[in-house]
This record gives C-alpha cells, structure tokens and sequence, in this order.
C-alpha cells in the first residue's frame, strides 16, 4: 500500500507548495501519525506511506499555514479506507479560502 497526495491552488491556478501534510491511521486508541512532509514546488507529497496495512486513513493539509488566517477552513481532513494492501492510493486536494474537493486519484 502506498499513499500520494497532491494539492492544487484553486484561486491562483497552480500547484499549492508547501502546504504541511499530516498522514494518520485509526486503531482502537483513536488517530495515530504514520507521516508527515510538506507539498513540493509541484504540489505533491509522493511517499506519505508505503508498506502499510489495510485500514482507516485520515489525511490532514494545514489550510492555514498556506492560505493564511482569513481562510474559512483552517485545516481539511480527508478519511478514507484501504482495503488492497497492494493498491497505490492517491488523494489529490483542490482548494481555495472558501471551498475544497477530493476524489480518489490514480
């Protein structure tokens, strides 16, 4: 299992750079942080995790740190399931100060 993110500026047209990225998983305890990286000058986080078992995942992208203050959502989290160990799962981000999408990427 391997999990990829990429984050797109909706406003500014372009790849969101550096925006920090927190990669978590659920067990029994409650949420546990497996990775953590910044987006890059294209606005991917390629190696968030690889070798990992099937589960629930969350990810975390500080809104904030990258919009600023003003932004209506301050952080966005993305949960979703693995289910295929073997599966590469990218989840990419398309945001602005007052809305964001996800879907499951390839």
């Amino acid at each position: 299992m391997s999990v990829s993110t990429h984050v797109l500026d909706a406003v500014a047209g372009r790849p969101a750079a550096g925006v920090r990225v927190v990669l978590e998983r659920r067990d029994e305890t409650g949420w546990n942080e497996i990775a953590a990286r910044s987006t890059d000058t294209d606005g991917r986080v390629a190696d968030l995790a690889s070798g990992a078992d099937p589960g629930v995942y969350r990810l975390r992208f500080d809104v904030e740190g990258y919009l600023g203050a003003e932004t209506f959502y301050p952080e966005v989290a993305v949960t979703f399931r693995i289910t295929d160990a073997a599966a590469h799962h990218h989840v990419p981000l398309l945001l602005s100060p007052y809305a964001y999408s996800t879907y499951r990427g390839s």
